[in-house]
């Protein structure tokens, strides 16, 4: 073998390369996108002023969702914050979310597995085509993710070391009720008394107890500290989550629908993997290390649209148990069969590269011509600039992408690492080559600085009408501009923004408005915003 090749199956520092590789591309260097990302940016943002104190809130209003991912974003703020911009800080914590999945991962297939097959399984998680966008966002749901991953591995460990798997099981148990709420909370309840199926001695059984209660008293210690620091925002965010848990249950069947719709390209290629393991181990089906992640992935696809919306950022919550149970047939394919994967994984990431560079030089260079015009079509007003940074980090990583498909040794493990790697690689170069070009569509900067101009710099309150969460966190990460619903006291406002694609919701309700300004991103047609000015006299 070359000294200069990668030993498969990869293990130790080139193991923790690799994922490291994974977690960090790119999470940083581009600006809170439109939707999610800028939604749980911006309240990140809001729990860090001072005074704001342990409640959560969106540009200044209450924001009802469950603290931990915010609180952990502002730790790595706190730590990262000093020499990095502060949505690339606050992002970091969905790298340590995506770091603890896919170690604790790890963990529980050494478990079943054994110490040689271990990294199959989160390399497997790592090359699914449904966690690379929203593993590099700031998303709440890589908490319960990392909840599900912890919980498998203290499954897998309780016949072995009970006790640990006791501690590991109750910060599941914690880290699903404070990332996500009383909907992860449920999910993970539903899932705990399984193990007791399959090992039915009487330590495994008081290990679930016992990890029951620690659970619960560290639960109570905690909601009681919010009480007491936050008790309006703790007592409004606690009827929130009965409300929303409880009102799922008519959407069920749909939901259920958009699941299974999403599921055969959301988890490729770990489904049909896992359906070979399934194929290969049909006379060892009972063994717990087939027949438990089975179950789990089972329970949690009908559970999980009684607990949360259908939607890509929950679907991922499925992919631990399919990554685990997908090991078996991953690592005994067959030669033919691994070598269509292994080819196809370096002909689909070379071509997809190749369209990058192509893509590149046409918003750079204007060749070809036609692609840079179809750029310009879909983000009017866009032009290209090079960044001779992200410049020099697409050509060193095009180039490792090259010594893969060179270097590789044969083994059973080729495929599953190239592909997972490719997947890596193609992400990486997508937003860095393509960075402004993304930005340009995904990022209100440029709108929330034309907007934040019109104004006076002693505004008092901003009254808003029809304006979206996403755009409301994005004008108050980029230029802290808060906004009062009209219904709630914005008619006393001197300022009144609006936002629609239509007249009608354009236009405010009533008379005693001036229009002054009227923007919208250079990049999107149908969302539009307008601000007024109150005029002298009552508003009709």
């Amino acid at each position: 073998m070359s000294a200069l090749s990668l030993k498969l199956p990869p293990a130790g520092w080139t193991l923790a390369g690799l994922f490291a590789f994974y977690v960090f591309a790119g999470l940083f260097g581009h600006d809170p996108w439109k939707t999610e990302d800028v939604i749980h940016l911006a309240v990140a943002r809001d729990f860090l002023d001072a005074g704001h104190g342990l409640g959560l809130s969106l540009a200044g209003r209450p924001f009802l969702a469950a603290p931990l991912y915010y609180w952990s974003a502002a730790l790595t703020y706190l730590g990262f914050g000093w020499f990095m911009p502060m949505h690339d800080a606050l992002r970091f914590a969905s790298g340590l979310w995506t770091a603890l999945t896919l170690v604790t991962l790890y963990y529980a297939g050494r478990e079943w597995y054994g110490q040689n097959n271990a990294a199959a399984a989160p390399i497997l998680l790592a090359g699914s085509f449904g966690l690379i966008v929203r593993a590099h966002e700031a998303q709440p749901m890589l908490v319960l993710l990392a909840a599900i991953s912890l919980w498998l591995l203290a499954v897998a460990l309780l016949p072995r070391k009970p006790k640990a798997a006791a501690l590991f099981l109750a910060g599941a148990l914690v880290c699903s009720a404070l990332g996500v709420g009383l909907a992860g909370l449920l999910l993970l309840l539903v899932l705990t008394p399984l193990p007791l199926l399959f090992y039915r001695a009487r330590v495994p059984c008081l290990s679930v107890l016992l990890a029951l209660a620690f659970s619960a008293l560290v639960l109570a210690a905690v909601g009681g500290g919010l009480y007491a620091l936050a008790s309006e925002w703790f007592v409004a965010w606690i009827q929130h989550e009965r409300t929303m848990l409880f009102a799922n249950d008519w959407r069920y069947g749909r939901d259920m629908l958009v699941f299974l719709e999403l599921l055969p390209w959301f988890s490729w290629p770990l489904w049909p993997l896992a359906g070979w393991s399934l194929w290969r181990k049909r006379r060892q089906w009972k063994n717990t290390e087939i027949l438990l992640p089975l179950v789990v992935f089972g329970v949690l696809l009908l559970v999980l649209p009684v607990c949360v919306a259908a939607r890509e950022s929950t679907a991922i919550l499925l992919l631990p148990p399919l990554a685990l149970l997908a090991t078996p047939g991953a690592l005994s394919l067959r030669r033919g069969a691994a070598n269509a994967l292994d080819w196809f994984s370096g002909t689909v990431f070379s071509v997809f590269a190749l369209l990058l560079w192509t893509g590149w030089s046409a918003m750079i260079f204007g060749h070809p011509a036609r692609l840079a015009q179809r750029a310009v079509e879909l983000e009017p007003g866009f032009t290209g600039r090079f960044d001779l940074w992200f410049f020099a980090l697409a050509v060193l990583v095009t180039l490792w992408w090259g010594w893969l498909l060179l270097k590789l040794p044969r083994s059973p493990w080729r495929c599953i690492t190239r592909w997972s790697a490719g997947l890596a690689i193609g992400w990486l170069l997508a937003v860095s080559l393509w960075l402004p070009w993304i930005d340009y569509g995904k990022s209100y900067r440029q709108l929330a600085a034309t907007l934040a101009a019109q104004l006076p710099e002693r505004a008092g309150c901003i009254a808003e009408w029809h304006l979206g969460d996403a755009q409301r966190a994005s004008f108050a990460y980029f230029e802290r501009l808060h906004f009062t619903p009209l219904g709630a006291g914005g008619l006393r406002c001197r300022w009144l923004l609006t936002q629609g694609s239509s007249r009608a919701e354009l236009t405010p309700p009533g008379h005693g408005w001036q229009r002054v300004w009227e923007g919208n991103r250079a990049g999107d047609r149908r969302e539009r915003f307008r601000l007024y000015r109150r005029l002298n006299g009552e508003i009709e």
